[in-house]
């Protein structure tokens, strides 16, 4: 017999993939004014686990043993997955995972060729505050046109929703030896002339040649003759 979920599972289910969408949606593009007129369709969130407790009273599920979420372009993998509403309407989900191992988030932005991956012993959504944590030894990488651009690491690795932006913290269970956080970010004249090459290889155009510095000569090819050098009187 196939029992339908209620409507307060759906709505949690729905929740949680709506938090793990916008945990990752690093530097996203701001859509234009007509297309913010037009309404985006949800795309649907499916979980996998071995076992799945549902307590339509206190508002809470429990998604155990290998739990794989895929809502659109984002899969996240866990080995426990905890989520909640409370009575004001908000949601909030936990994902954990045994000893030694990592909650891990893979978001895809092929509009931009991004793809970002995080990492943590716990991930956190806070519904009310719009924030997605993750937390002990947490890592964020970002990948444009599969080369590696950007990473950011500490104890927690924080990223609001309200305000686009990203926080890491310094603590005990930092990824970073002595607990410190670390960022390593690329120059953003690289990344645009990663996305031009990814453009071009998509239209079948050659890779479009990069600029040099003012400051920086040309190298000459090989086996080119050097005009003589200037005789100082």
């Amino acid at each position: 017999m196939i029992h339908l979920p209620s409507p307060h599972l759906l709505r949690l289910l729905l929740a949680l993939g709506l938090c793990a969408l916008v945990s990752l949606a690093h530097a996203q593009k701001k859509p234009s004014s007509t297309a913010a007129l037009v309404p985006q369709e949800e795309p649907s969130t499916m979980i996998l686990s071995d076992t799945l407790h549902f307590d339509d009273t206190k508002r809470e599920s429990t998604f155990s043993g290998n739990v794989v979420m895929t809502r659109g372009f984002m899969t996240m993998n866990a080995d426990n997955l905890h989520l909640r509403e409370d009575a004001e309407g908000f949601q909030y989900g936990t994902g954990t995972v045994k000893p030694g191992k990592r909650v891990f988030i893979r978001q895809v932005r092929p509009e931009v060729y991004e793809v970002l991956e995080g990492v943590g012993v716990r991930a956190e959504y806070n519904g009310k505050t719009e924030t997605f944590d993750l937390l002990g030894q947490a890592v964020v990488t970002r990948y444009i046109c599969g080369q590696h651009f950007d990473t950011v690491s500490g104890e927690r690795v924080r990223y609001s929703q309200k305000t686009d932006i990203y926080e890491a913290f310094s603590g005990p269970d930092s990824a970073n030896a002595g607990g410190r956080v670390r960022s390593i970010a690329q120059p953003r004249a690289r990344a645009d002339a990663a996305v031009a090459e990814c453009k071009a290889k998509e239209a079948g155009l050659p890779a479009p040649t990069p600029k040099l510095s003012p400051a920086t000569p040309a190298t000459p090819a090989a086996g080119t003759r050097l005009p003589p050098a200037p005789v100082r009187p």
